[in-house]
């Protein structure tokens, strides 16, 4: 008899891989999805800790499952970063709980599953010595559209002061290239055309190198790949037409990686970069081990070596000891960089974290009037990236059908959603679009003949040569 399994996934797109992971791991015990918790035989609630109250609302959902009832036997799970960070607490405060497991263990499932059937409490939180990635099955066929996330690094050594992430995701793990070439094949032959690298820090990736040695053209220390190496091979797959990655962190932006999106045209013109502040006081206090001028350095060898080199960011306003200058700085940066789209947020304390203790905490209400401040114009900057595609023509990737009869809706280059007239056998084609029109949150066109040609969206900086150097980037 076939079992139900319904996970809801928070946060980050790593969560979201794993999430479908989790999937595949239970699909070989005979659980199918669905969309319906109460009808779940077994319920996955797949968590982050990024955010302030992230386990109050986890608490707050495993009350309405409990209220909401389900099946005879039903078994309740508590994964991902709040069940590493904080799986005694959530036993103790909600004992029907069954199974908790971090973002590390989850290769384990079946194993859980069958204890806790039997009645067992199953918490598993250490990180183990064996990589999680050597022990997934293969993704299940057809789940899969025509684009897919691939993790290809996990974990974190960098240490910011606000950030949890080293504490539940753990070191800086990379994946060997082998596995991860295979993995985007065998996704390739089921009609993926997109891949997106994921990491905390993806552009740290250095993984060992496929048998046949890593060669030239950015191989990193002992033989192992770069995310740039990694990006080349990945664009020699067949059907592999697009490729991106995220979250990358300025420190590990190599000048390989940059002359990357000069010579592989797979690799999008789209980067999410954070940066968090504009002020190089509080980025010292972060220990971001960056500065502002760190950042821009970057991006100005980016848009030289790629003209149609599009950003994007994420901010965190009040931070502790932020003052009025140093949020008047980070309104600088983003005029300076015009941003196609970004993320901003008000600092909330994370317990365990070092800026959870210190003092000269900012008021709420002037954190809330810094990120209005600096949304509108993050927003302003959004929309004006937006009408800028006007008159412009994109490849698209066709994913779906659209609202109405006779629409598909595709993506972009910069992710931005794209509507035109095509049949919904169109789904997985890449075609020239004429932009014509911007809506709220997409574009229109009309399918057009022709290649494209990338026009620059910014003008040059004066002050970077054509060509970044090999090395750091920095």
């Amino acid at each position: 008899m076939t079992k139900k399994l319904y996970i809801k996934t928070y946060g980050c797109q790593m969560n979201v891989y794993d999430s479908e992971r989790m999937s595949d791991v239970l699909a070989a015990q005979g659980f199918s999805s669905t969309e319906v918790a109460e009808d779940a035989d077994l319920v996955i609630l797949n968590t982050c800790h990024i955010r302030e109250k992230a386990a109050e609302k986890v608490y707050s959902d495993l009350g309405r499952l409990r209220a909401a009832g389900g099946p005879d036997g039903r078994l309740i799970a508590v994964g991902g970063c709040v069940a590493q960070a904080e799986g005694a607490e959530i036993r103790a405060r909600a004992p029907f709980v069954d199974i908790v497991f971090g973002p590390q263990t989850y290769h384990r499932l079946a194993d859980m599953v069958e204890r806790a059937t039997r009645g067992q409490a199953v918490v598993e939180t250490d990180f183990p010595t064996e990589a999680k990635f050597d022990h997934l099955p293969g993704a299940t066929p057809g789940r899969h559209g025509h684009t897919a996330f691939v993790a290809v690094q996990e974990g974190c050594d960098k240490f910011c002061t606000f950030c949890v992430v080293p504490y539940t995701r753990g070191a800086e793990y990379s994946r060997p290239a082998q596995a991860i070439l295979d993995e985007i094949r065998a996704l390739a032959s089921q009609g993926v055309r997109e891949v997106t690298l994921l990491g905390q820090n993806v552009n740290a990736y250095h993984g060992a190198a496929p048998a046949a040695g890593g060669g030239a053209g950015g191989a990193g220390p002992d033989g192992d790949w770069t995310l740039a190496r990694l990006s080349r091979a990945i664009a020699a797959i067949d059907g592999i037409a697009r490729i991106r990655y995220t979250t990358s962190h300025p420190r590990d932006m190599g000048g390989d990686l940059i002359l990357a999106h000069r010579d592989v045209p797979e690799l999008m013109p789209y980067l999410h970069l954070p940066v968090q502040s504009g002020s190089d006081r509080v980025l010292k206090a972060m220990n971001r081990k960056h500065t502002v001028a760190d950042y821009l350095k970057v991006i100005d060898r980016l848009r030289a070596v790629r003209p149609d080199m599009a950003m994007s960011g994420d901010f965190i306003v009040g931070f502790p000891g932020e003052t009025d200058a140093d949020f008047e700085a980070t309104l600088q940066l983003v005029e300076r960089v015009d941003y196609a789209s970004a993320y901003s947020f008000k600092y909330s304390p994370r317990p365990g974290t070092p800026a959870a203790d210190l003092g000269d905490q900012v008021p709420e209400d002037v954190k809330s009037e810094r990120l209005h401040r600096l949304q509108d114009l993050l927003s302003a900057q959004q929309r004006g990236f937006n009408a800028r595609m006007v008159g412009r023509r994109l490849p698209v990737l066709l994913e779906r059908p659209g609202r109405h009869a006779g629409q598909m809706v595709g993506r972009s280059p910069y992710m931005q959603a794209v509507v035109v007239e095509a049949p919904a056998d169109a789904a997985g084609r890449m075609v020239e679009v004429d932009i014509d029109a911007v809506n709220s949150f997409s574009l229109n066109g009309r399918i057009a003949g022709g290649e494209w040609s990338p026009r620059p969206l910014y003008p040059a900086s004066p002050a970077v040569a054509a060509t970044p150097v090999a090395g750091s980037g920095l």
